[in-house]
């Protein structure tokens, strides 16, 4: 790497002839990305890929990512989006293709960290077995672009017999979560505030395609899968409900939350059912099948903290009620604006 960086095309920062189409963009093109994202597809240098014939209904996914900090407890934005987009496809059913990045750098922004951020996107990939097979890169000038926003975009493939859709979901349907909420937003709210516990909070970022994939074989008949990311499980069971046009019933102290999150939601003045995710998803199945999969789940290393946490209801409203932990009732809303900015 030093040997390219000292090149006369090649600082070890970002400037606008990386992003000009000339020696210096192949240059950053074949000392970053090529070395820590190559796979035969990448290599073919042309401006797509040609990925051959594809089996099964063909699922498509776009997910941009502007998270700050760039780096926090338990991951960082190159990681970040390949579980992102990953899951967004496990979520449809479909089994996971290939990805397209696209990189918009800031002028000024450290090849080091730029080659660092990409060095974990293609480990993440490999450890799933998905490769990057084109992508784009663009620079912008100092004060443009904030250091890096990444674009990835998936492709899966359904098998036949899975449908998965937020608008089929029944009243007495169950509701199952996979494992414990507010993770992601606090560990990231937590590095940028400089906030201390007695616990590391750790994102909980992480791929869900092989759960998913575990819980379809056994319960083909699954309803509704969703990611609960940007406004948390409170924004995804109502955007399920609207889709559905039904209500839903919760049970908040069957919701799974860390004690160290709840702590640090209430020092900050959040909820938790607002806070975002990045490793966790929500499954809506027919009642006789609710136990079953809740079972699955918890046997699965990713699912271990899965719950019950409520059911489908006949609701014109389309409203989201939980039962307290003092034993009232509240009405779990949609959030009123950005409650944590540049989260994912």
């Amino acid at each position: 790497m030093n040997a390219v960086i000292n090149s006369p095309f090649l600082s070890r920062t970002v400037d606008m002839t990386h992003g000009a189409g000339g020696r210096a963009s192949a240059q950053l093109i074949e000392a970053v990305f090529l070395k820590n994202l190559s796979n035969p597809f990448l290599r073919q240098g042309n401006d797509g890929s040609d990925i051959g014939p594809v089996a099964g209904r063909l699922v498509m996914t776009t997910d941009g990512h502007v998270i700050s900090p760039l780096f926090f407890p338990g991951g960082d934005i190159g990681s970040l989006s390949v579980h992102g987009t990953i899951n967004d496809l496990a979520v449809m059913g479909a089994k996971p293709i290939c990805l397209s990045a696209a990189f918009i750098i800031e002028e000024g922004f450290s090849i080091d960290t730029l080659e660092a951020i990409t060095s974990s996107m293609g480990r993440a990939a490999r450890d799933i077995g998905v490769p990057i097979v084109t992508g784009d890169t663009k620079v912008v000038g100092r004060g443009q672009g904030d250091g890096v926003f990444i674009t990835l975009t998936g492709l899966g493939s359904v098998p036949d017999g899975i449908r998965l859709s937020g608008d089929q979901a029944k009243p007495g349907d169950c509701i199952l979560l996979s494992g414990t909420i507010g993770d992601h937003g606090i560990a990231i709210m937590s590095k940028r505030e400089n906030l201390e516990f007695e616990t590391e909070i750790l994102s909980d970022s992480q791929p869900l395609h092989d759960l998913a994939a575990v819980m379809l074989d056994a319960v083909p008949g699954i309803r509704v899968m969703r990611d609960p990311t940007r406004g948390g499980l409170g924004a995804t069971l109502n955007e399920i409900a609207h889709q559905s046009r039904v209500g839903m019933s919760l049970i908040e102290r069957d919701i799974p939350v860390r004690q160290e999150v709840r702590a640090a939601c209430e020092l900050l003045g959040i909820d938790p059912l607002n806070v975002a995710n990045e490793g966790k998803l929500i499954a809506i199945c027919a009642p006789e099948d609710g136990e079953k999969l809740l079972a699955l789940m918890r046997a699965h290393s990713k699912g271990k903290d899965a719950a019950m946490i409520g059911t489908v209801t006949a609701d014109d409203d389309c409203l989201i009620r939980m039962k307290t932990g003092f034993g009232g009732s509240r009405v779990v809303d949609w959030i009123a604006g950005e409650q944590l900015p540049r989260i994912c």
